[in-house]
């Protein structure tokens, strides 16, 4: 099978380029403005060239398109996961806040546990006593007990273990990070 060199004017190469088409490099004879010894040479494909191209071009697609996939799943789930934090912060900070709205007879440390009982009209209040202080029982429903952070939030007194537990280990981190400074 002989082949032939086309010669073709690149207006009008480009008219016949369309969208999704696979096409091989421009031919250049005379690359930088040297002329090749044998521009025939560089002309010459065989017939499955472009099915072959083609194919590959396909594989590459196909490629690019699961790694997008799987890409764009992991911040998906990063997202869903940050909307949960989110949520989370903003229940927190909005019981916080409901109880710093509570009534009050006195001033609040950081670092007590302070009681919350509620009156039949319906209002809240601290107090320092425990339901245990009162003798034969609070003069109120009791609602809950809860400890006043540093940064005054307020946890509630079930998990005033897991929360100084959190906060050893972050000080323990802090004293670690700051001797591996020193040295």
């Amino acid at each position: 099978m002989k082949r032939r060199i086309v010669n073709m004017d690149p207006e009008e190469f480009s008219k016949l380029r369309y969208e999704g088409a696979v096409s091989l490099v421009e031919r250049n004879t005379a690359p930088d403005g040297i002329h090749l010894v044998n521009p025939f040479v560089v002309a010459k494909h065989e017939s499955t060239d472009l099915v072959e191209l083609a194919q590959q071009i396909q594989t590459a697609d196909s490629m690019v398109k699961a790694t997008t996939c799987s890409k764009l799943s992991v911040i998906a789930e990063q997202i869903h996961f940050l909307q949960q934090q989110a949520r989370k912060v903003l229940l927190e900070a909005k019981q916080s806040s409901d109880l710093h709205h509570a009534a009050c007879n006195f001033r609040k440390l950081p670092g007590h546990v302070y009681y919350l009982y509620e009156r039949p009209s319906g209002q809240r209040y601290f107090s320092m006593l425990s339901p245990e202080d009162w003798g034969r029982g609070p003069p109120h429903d009791y609602v809950g007990a809860y400890r006043l952070e540093q940064d005054m939030s307020w946890t509630a007194e079930p998990q005033t273990t897991h929360k100084s537990h959190q906060m050893s280990l972050v000080d323990k981190l802090l004293l670690t990070d700051m001797s591996m400074q020193s040295d």
